[in-house]
C-alpha cells in the first residue's frame, strides 16, 4: 500500500485558549499531516485570529454554529487525504501520533481503522491515567500484545470494545471512503456520538489496528459537558445509545452484544447521577428498562444497586 495522506480535522468552539496547542502538535508530528482542517463552529472568540497566524499550513472553514458532528463531517467534506485523523481544540497529539499509524498502513492494506492509547491530564499537566489501563477491553489488549507496541483487534474481542471502548477520537485513523460511506459522526447528539460511529464502523470491520502507547492527550477540566451538569449528560449519554439502538438488529451479533452491554452500563450511569441528586424514583425509572430490554441478573443487580443507594 503506497503511504497513507492524513487529513487532520480539528473542530473549534471559542477555543481560541488552547487552539495554537493542538495546531503546534499536529505541525510538530513526525509523519506530516497531507492537510490539517479546523472547522470554526460558528466562534465569537478569537479563533478564526489563531487560526489564521498560520497562513497556508491550516485550512480554515467558518459554520453557524451546528455541533461538534457538524463540524468534524464538514471538515472531512472537504478533505482532500485518503485518511482522516482528528483532534479537539483543546487535546493535542504526541509527536508519533501519525507516524505509528502510518507505518503499519503502509505495510498492512488490511487494516480497517486504526486507534490506539491516550493519557488524561489535568490542567496542572499531571498524568491521570491511560485510557487502556482503564477500560476492560484495553487492558485485554495490552495483554495480548504482551509489551509490544502493536496489537490487531478482531473477532469475538469487538463486543469488549464496543461495550467499553479505549481510545478515543484523537487516536482514530479511519480511511476516508469508510467514513463517507458511513454518513459520518450523527447528528442533533451532545455526548456519545463518538460512541455511535465507532459502533457503526466496527460492525463493518475485520481487522483493527491497535497501538499500545500514548499517541496523545485527553484534557480533563471541569468546564467539560459530562462534569458541568453529569446528569444532563448521562441522559444525553443514554438518548444518544437508544438512536443508535435503531440500527443495531442489522448489525453482526458480537456488535449487538456490546451495544447492549454499553447501553444497560449508561443507563446504570444515569440512575447513579439521578441518586446523587436524591432523585431516587427517577434513578429507578432509569435503570428499569434494562430489565426489558436485556433480561440477565447483571440488570437485576444494577437495580438492587440504586434501591440500595
Amino acid at each position: 500500500m503506497s503511504n497513507p495522506r492524513f487529513s487532520v480535522i480539528i473542530p473549534a468552539y471559542n477555543a481560541a485558549a488552547t487552539l495554537a496547542r493542538a495546531l503546534d502538535s499536529v505541525l510538530a508530528q513526525t509523519w506530516p499531516a497531507h492537510e490539517i482542517i479546523v472547522v470554526d463552529d460558528g466562534s465569537s472568540d478569537a479563533t478564526a485570529a489563531v487560526v489564521a497566524a498560520y497562513g497556508d499550513k491550516v485550512r480554515y472553514l467558518y459554520q453557524y454554529n451546528a455541533g461538534v458532528s457538524a463540524a468534524r463531517n464538514a471538515g472531512a467534506q472537504a478533505a482532500s487525504g485518503d485518511w482522516l485523523a482528528f483532534l479537539d481544540a483543546d487535546d493535542w497529539y504526541y509527536l508519533n501520533r501519525l507516524k505509528w499509524h502510518a507505518d503499519w498502513i503502509a505495510c498492512d492494506s488490511e487494516l480497517d481503522f486504526l486507534t490506539g492509547d491516550y493519557e488524561y491530564r489535568d490542567p496542572a499537566g499531571k498524568l491521570i491515567g491511560t485510557s487502556m489501563a482503564a477500560n476492560h477491553s484495553g487492558q485485554h489488549m495490552l495483554l495480548k500484545a504482551a509489551g509490544a507496541r502493536e496489537v490487531v483487534m478482531q473477532g469475538c474481542e469487538f463486543e469488549a470494545f464496543v461495550a467499553d471502548h479505549f481510545g478515543d477520537t484523537h487516536t482514530l485513523s479511519v480511511p476516508l471512503a469508510t467514513f463517507l460511506a458511513l454518513g459520518g459522526y450523527p447528528l442533533g447528539f451532545e455526548v456519545c456520538e463518538d460512541v455511535h460511529f465507532l459502533t457503526r464502523l466496527v460492525a463493518r470491520s475485520r481487522r483493527v489496528g491497535v497501538v499500545c502507547a500514548p499517541l496523545g492527550v485527553y484534557f480533563i477540566h471541569s468546564a467539560s459537558a459530562t462534569r458541568a451538569d453529569p446528569v444532563r449528560a448521562q441522559f444525553e449519554n443514554v438518548r444518544t445509545l437508544i438512536a443508535l439502538g435503531e440500527q443495531v438488529a442489522n448489525l453482526p451479533a458480537v456488535v449487538r452484544r456490546g451495544y447492549t452491554t454499553r447501553l444497560r452500563q449508561a443507563r446504570l450511569n444515569l440512575g447513579y447521577a439521578l441518586s446523587k441528586t436524591g432523585n431516587r424514583t427517577d434513578a429507578i425509572r432509569a435503570v428499569l428498562p434494562s430489565l426489558i430490554e436485556a433480561p440477565s441478573l447483571g440488570s437485576v443487580r444494577n437495580l438492587f444497586s440504586i434501591l440500595k443507594g
